[in-house]
C-alpha cells in the first residue's frame, strides 16, 4: 500500500494566501493517467482549539484546457466588468508585488 501512495503523487505545490492555503497536487491513477487535486485549507479556531476546514476538487487532464480558459474568462470578467477603477488598481498593485502569497514547491499535503 505504501508503494502505491508514493507512485500516486507526482508533483505538489503549496500557495499560502492569508488565512487560506491552497494545495495543487498532481497524482496518477493505477493506469498511469494524471489528474490534479486542488485543495483549499482554512484554519478555524473554536474553544481555544483549532481545526482545518478543507475543500477539494478533482480536475482530470482532459478538462485542463477548458478549466484554465473558464478561470481566465471569469477573472477577466471580474476585472473588466465588476471592479471599480480603484479596486482594479489595488489588485494590479498586489499582482505586481504579492505580499501575503507564497508558493512552496517542496512541501506536500499530508
Amino acid at each position: 500500500m505504501e508503494e502505491n501512495n508514493d507512485k500516486a503523487e507526482i508533483y505538489s505545490q503549496r500557495v499560502r494566501a492569508g488565512k487560506r492555503t491552497y494545495f495543487f497536487d498532481v497524482k496518477s491513477t493505477r493506469s498511469n493517467d494524471y489528474y490534479l487535486t486542488i485543495t483549499e485549507s482554512k484554519r478555524k479556531f473554536k474553544d481555544e482549539n483549532y481545526s482545518y476546514e478543507k475543500h477539494k476538487i478533482f480536475l482530470y487532464k482532459e478538462d485542463f484546457v477548458k478549466f484554465v480558459e473558464a478561470l481566465q474568462d471569469t477573472i477577466d470578467h471580474v476585472k473588466g466588468e465588476l471592479l471599480s477603477e480603484e479596486a482594479l488598481a489595488d489588485l494590479e498593485r498586489m499582482e505586481q508585488a504579492p505580499e501575503n502569497v507564497t508558493v512552496d514547491e517542496d512541501l506536500k499535503w499530508e
